[in-house]
């Protein structure tokens, strides 16, 4: 089992989560973390940590969020791994009540 980062991280990327991990699985994109499934040992130190509560266990993805336990294995492939928390993004407290934010989610590599 794994944990997934869903649609309320994106354009918050609070990095919360980042600092608890254990084994350094989360990935980082230009406005959006992932977990990678293959490196989350399932210690569920994260979940708590995020202040937009965007981090599910597998087995708990909300149903309109499923499309992004798909999407947290694409790009934990082709993002850079973070270890360390960093500052969230300046609008970040702008869009972390925002719902409906798919369209939203840059998935390049960071520059």
């Amino acid at each position: 089992m794994t944990f997934v980062v869903t649609e309320s991280c994106i354009r918050c990327k609070y990095t919360d989560c980042v600092e608890v991990c254990p084994v350094d699985c989360f990935y980082e994109g230009p406005n959006f973390l992932v977990i990678h499934p293959d490196e989350c040992i399932d210690c569920a130190l994260c979940e708590p940590e995020c202040p937009v509560d965007a981090i599910y266990s597998e087995d708990e993805v909300p149903k309109d969020q499923e499309e992004f336990i798909e999407l947290n294995a694409e790009l934990a492939e082709v993002w850079p791994n973070i270890n360390e928390r960093i500052d969230p993004p300046s609008d970040a407290d702008e869009w972390k009540d925002v719902k409906n934010k798919r369209d939203q989610l840059d998935r390049n590599p960071p520059a």
